[in-house]
């Protein structure tokens, strides 16, 4: 029996709902009523294999609630792609290959790189620099935003180009 996956429209929805992560528990859960052979343990895995991004530590609200780690919501929609590739016969391996290793190294790239120009963002107001030097710094900062996103898509489009299996032996021939 092959298992049944998630739809786009609501892994859209899962991402929506939960902005700032899951837990890994409810990734497993989220997929076991699918007939998806996931464990922790096998989670673990993808994410030890560098195929899921790691977790973040977040504390919890009340006295002794210690932290929980919480994994970007992207986590379900590569479990998806994962679970997909595999039942097309492919391995671990296979997938280490694949776009799936390349992107997950992106989205890591490109939410630190979000988490450092909001650091700076929040830097800049709080310093308060002179109205001419705060103009052009905000100025810079934005600028330099843009050239990081437009790095990290053009460094995407080159990934998936590299990992992107070569054409069958009679297309190579027009190429």
């Amino acid at each position: 029996m092959t298992p049944e996956l998630l739809r786009p429209d609501e892994i859209d929805r899962i991402e929506r709902e939960y902005p700032h992560g899951v837990p890994a528990r409810f990734i497993v859960e989220l997929f076991k009523p699918r007939g998806v052979a996931l464990s922790e343990a096998t989670f673990r895995k993808y994410v030890q294999a560098g195929l899921l991004p790691r977790s973040r530590r977040v504390g919890r609200k009340g006295k002794h609630q210690g932290s929980q780690g919480l994994y970007p919501v992207e986590s379900v929609r590569r479990i998806n792609a994962i679970k997909k590739m595999m039942a097309e016969g492919h391995t671990l391996e296979d997938i280490r290959r694949s776009y799936v290793f390349v992107r997950n190294h992106m989205d890591v790239v490109e939410r630190e790189l979000g988490a450092v120009f909001d650091g700076l963002t929040t830097e800049l107001a709080t310093a308060k620099p002179a109205a001419t030097t705060a103009g052009a710094l905000s100025e810079q900062l934005d600028q330099l935003r843009a050239r990081a996103k437009a790095l990290v898509r053009d460094v995407a489009r080159f990934g998936s180009v590299v990992t992107s299996k070569p054409p069958p032996e009679a297309v190579r021939d027009f190429w």
